[in-house]
């Protein structure tokens, strides 16, 4: 059987040096890599800003945090200690320091606790302060501020060992779990309804109070 005759070797040409920058696109041609494609004249991707808490206060007269009382301040800040204590808050003593004494401000503070799931805690503290306002101190202005404050339920566990020397070095594994709970968020309630069924409420034990004279 005879064989096929052979050529002899013709010269071997180098294969071209491919440039670092065609790697990249030949991976991605044949989906090797990961590609980014870019638009004509499209502009790189910018951070987008996160806009400040401040920004948002605008300082505007129908916002505010304060009625108009016709009524003393001792009056009016003892109608909404009684508008707190009817709806379950629990009445804070004021601090010394918390009105100057050369002031005819007085204040309340009041706090509630609330528990919407069994691992989440609310509790919403109100504080008011009443400035007398007009002649002879015969309206007064409350202002009210209500912060809620929001708790989470924290467990972390607890492990130790005994070692029981009779029975060598045989160690009985303990663990135990310790809950806590974590302050998670804190916010003040903006001015809106809240506030307006508590003016309500305040405007009703005035009303009560000064009709018993």
């Amino acid at each position: 059987m005879t064989q096929p005759p052979r050529w002899p070797p013709g010269p071997t040409r180098p294969m071209p040096a491919i440039r670092p920058g065609r790697w990249s696109a030949l991976l991605c041609a044949f989906g090797l890599s990961a590609c980014a494609v870019q638009l004509p004249f499209q502009a790189p991707a910018e951070k987008v800003s996160k806009t400040t808490v401040y920004q948002n206060e605008r300082f505007q007269a129908d916002e505010t945090f304060s009625r108009l009382f016709d009524g003393t301040v001792e009056d009016t800040c003892e109608a909404a200690r009684r508008a707190l204590l009817s709806q379950g808050y629990v009445i804070s003593p004021t601090p010394s320091n918390a009105v100057p004494a050369s002031s005819n401000n007085s204040s309340v503070t009041g706090r509630k606790h609330f528990q919407p799931d069994g691992e989440v805690h609310v509790e919403i503290s109100f504080n008011v302060v009443c400035a007398p306002d007009g002649r002879q101190d015969l309206v007064t202005t409350a202002f009210v501020s209500a912060q809620q404050d929001r708790y989470s339920l924290k467990k972390s566990s607890n492990s130790t060992s005994i070692g029981v020397s009779a029975l060598g070095s045989i160690s009985v594994p303990m663990s135990s779990t310790d809950e806590s709970l974590v302050k998670v968020a804190s916010e003040t309630i903006p001015a809106g309804a809240f506030y307006d069924r508590f003016f309500s409420l305040m405007q009703r034990m005035l009303g009560e109070r000064t009709a018993d004279r």
